[in-house]
C-alpha cells in the first residue's frame, strides 16, 4: 500500500512558485497580494490564517490580513470588499469562514469579484467548472487533482465514487474528476445501499465528516482512498475511514491513500497560492 503525502507534494509546489514568483519579480513587477478578512478572533481561524500568512511570505508572495470586530455590520464588511475589488494592488481575495452569525456568507462571498475569489467558491467560478470554462478553481478538489496525479493513479475511465455533497468538496471535486474522464457517482446521507456503491469504486473520495462511515469490508481490493475529511476522534485527527487508524488493516484491500493529516490538507493551502499566482499572473499588467 502507498501513502502519498500532501505535506511532501506541497513542498515541491511552494518550491515551484517560490521561482516562478521570483522571475516575475525580477521582469520588474510586483509580488502577488492576497488580502485575508477574518470577522472576529476565532482560535481555529486565526491558527489557519497564520499558517496562510506564514506560507505567502515562504514563496514571496504578499498576505495582507483584515482583522475586523466581531460586531461588524454585514454593510461595512461588503464596503470593505468592495474596496478590495477595486483596488489593483490585490490579486486575490479570501474571506476566512466561519463568518457570525448575523452576516449572510453566500452574500459576503459572492460579493467578491468572481476574478479575485481566491477560494474558487464564487457562483460565476462554479458555473465555468460546470460548463468546462477557464475559472478559479476550488482549493481542496484541487489539491486532490495534484495528489493524484502526483501519484501517477489513472484516472481516465475510471469509477469515482465521492461520498459527500457540499459546494466546497463534493460537488466540485465530481466535475473536476468528470473532466479527467472518469464516471462519477456521488453519494451523501441519503443514499441506499452505500455498501455496494462504495464497493464499485476504483477511486473512493471521502468527504462526509462522518467518521466510521466507510470500514474496510466496503472497499473494493486495490481502491484509492483520497480522505479529505477531518474528525476529532479521541482528541485526534481522523478522517471518515474507520481503519485509516489502523493502517496495517488496510495494507491487503488498499492500493493507495492519502493520510489524515498531512494528505489533502496542505495541498488545500497551495492551491490557494496557485490560484493566487495565476491571477496575478494573468493580469495585462501588474505595477508596482
Amino acid at each position: 500500500m502507498e501513502i502519498i503525502s500532501g505535506t511532501a507534494l506541497s513542498k515541491i509546489v511552494k518550491n515551484s512558485l517560490a521561482e516562478r514568483i521570483a522571475a516575475w519579480k525580477a521582469e520588474g513587477k510586483r509580488a502577488p497580494k492576497l488580502s485575508v478578512v477574518l470577522v472576529g478572533e476565532d482560535s481555529d481561524s486565526m491558527k489557519y490564517v497564520k499558517i496562510k500568512e506564514k506560507t505567502c511570505a515562504e514563496i514571496g508572495m504578499i498576505g495582507e490580513l483584515h482583522l475586523l470586530p466581531e460586531n461588524i455590520s454585514q454593510g461595512e464588511l461588503l464596503g470593505l470588499i468592495d474596496k478590495l475589488n477595486r483596488n489593483e494592488m490585490v490579486d486575490g481575495i479570501l474571506i476566512q469562514l466561519p463568518l457570525p452569525a448575523h452576516i449572510d456568507t453566500k452574500t459576503v462571498l459572492n460579493h467578491v469579484d468572481y476574478r479575485k475569489d481566491a477560494d474558487g467558491l464564487h457562483p460565476m467560478n462554479a458555473g465555468l467548472l460546470f460548463e468546462g470554462g477557464k475559472g478559479v478553481l476550488p482549493c481542496t478538489p484541487k489539491g486532490i487533482i495534484s495528489l493524484l496525479k502526483y501519484g501517477n493513479i489513472e484516472i481516465d475511465g475510471k469509477h469515482a465514487v465521492v461520498l459527500g455533497r457540499s459546494n466546497l468538496v463534493g460537488n466540485p471535486v465530481a466535475q473536476m474528476l468528470m473532466r479527467e474522464n472518469a464516471t462519477v457517482t456521488i453519494c451523501h446521507t441519503h443514499t441506499q445501499n452505500l455498501p455496494n456503491i462504495v464497493k464499485q469504486a476504483d477511486i473512493l473520495v471521502l468527504a462526509m465528516g462522518t467518521f466510521g462511515v466507510v470500514t474496510p469490508e466496503m472497499l473494493k481490493p486495490d481502491v484509492v482512498v483520497v480522505d479529505v475529511a477531518m474528525n476529532w476522534v479521541n482528541n485526534r485527527l481522523a478522517g471518515d475511514l474507520y481503519a485509516e487508524r489502523n493502517l496495517a488493516a488496510l495494507e491487503n484491500i488498499v492500493s493507495v491513500i492519502t493520510p489524515v493529516p498531512g494528505g489533502v490538507g496542505p495541498m488545500t493551502i497551495v492551491g490557494l497560492l496557485e490560484n493566487v499566482v495565476e491571477m496575478a499572473t494573468s493580469q495585462p499588467h501588474s505595477p508596482k
